[in-house]
């Protein structure tokens, strides 16, 4: 397995109106094309009805079960809808992600639950604790907090899609160098 010291992070860093959902979307569809071996989640939102909020799932990419991780607060709602119960039940099904086959973690977002402390935070401390390459996404009013938990370790990348499939890329290729390497060693 990699070593910390070769561990890969990066957050495309977006502007509030982007449709980052879709962008890291397209961004798995183009990995899984080259057998890139993919684990996290991906949020996928259903359109909702005239001035009600859409419904919110994430998408396991390892067994590609959806989790709904939004509750219907009423059309009245000006609080966050996040359902922190489906985020519970996504973060304990990324815990029993084998890691073993896994190139590439992405996770939708670092946003206000794991800015908080909470949400997905686990997922992310354990891939980076494990060496395989992170992606996320995030945006002001949580770059500062993104910058905190991962103290320095990661790069920012731009919503462009050919800057950030080419960290995927080269990320990927570093971890299988390093498993390969890791294999000649000890066998």
């Amino acid at each position: 397995m990699a070593t910390l010291g070769s561990v890969r992070i990066a957050a495309i860093v977006y502007p509030s109106g982007f449709q980052i959902d879709d962008f890291l979307t397209g961004i798995a569809y183009r990995l899984r094309a080259d057998r890139v071996g993919l684990g996290g989640v991906l949020q996928e939102n259903a359109p909702g009805a005239a001035g009600l909020c859409a419904a919110m799932t994430v998408v396991d990419l390892a067994s590609q079960i959806s989790f709904p991780i939004s509750q219907d607060l009423g059309s009245q709602a000006r609080g966050c809808r996040l359902d922190a119960r489906g985020l519970a039940e996504i973060g304990s099904v990324l815990d029993r992600t084998p890691i073993d086959e896994l190139e590439l973690f992405i996770l939708n977002k670092f946003g206000k639950a794991e800015a908080e402390g909470g949400g997905l935070r686990p997922a992310f401390a354990k891939a980076i604790e494990t060496g395989i390459p992170v992606l996320t996404a995030v945006r002001a009013p949580y770059t500062e907090a993104w910058l905190k938990f991962h103290g320095r370790l990661a790069v920012d990348l731009p919503p462009d899609l050919d800057v950030v499939l080419a960290w995927c890329r080269e990320s990927v290729r570093a971890l299988r160098t390093a498993r390969r390497d890791e294999l000649t060693h000890t066998g």
